[in-house]
């Protein structure tokens, strides 16, 4: 049996230090870009996907959505049997979303959204 590798939830978003110097001047447009990057790819190697990115803001998702038609198609031809495995589905599947921008100091904002 195979064993899942497991993702670790609690890895800190912040940048990795000799990214900008705490207390110095605040980091210009290119060192806040870095930041961003060096986040969205954690992000990325722990399940996230890039929904949309502009110049200073990223929305990640993770999950993806039921397809309903596909699955009604199958309850009706398997005579309502699979329709237990759809509301299983419906109920237990969710969709996560995540805008990430990098303040004017260097540090990481995130917003979920619904």
């Amino acid at each position: 049996m195979k064993r899942r590798r497991t993702v670790r939830e609690s890895a800190s978003i912040e940048p990795p230090p000799g990214y900008y110097v705490a207390g110095a001047e605040p980091p210009d447009a290119t060192q806040r870009a870095l930041i961003l990057d060096w986040v969205v790819s954690r992000r990325i190697a722990s399940g996230w996907r890039v929904e949309s990115r502009s110049g200073g803001q990223v929305v990640l998702v993770r999950g993806q959505p039921v397809n309903h038609v596909l699955h009604a198609f199958l309850t009706v031809f398997s005579c309502l049997v699979w329709g237990v495995v759809w509301a299983g589905l419906a109920l237990v599947n969710r969709v996560e979303r995540e805008a990430l921008t990098v303040d004017a100091q260097g540090r990481i904002v995130t917003v979920s959204a619904p």
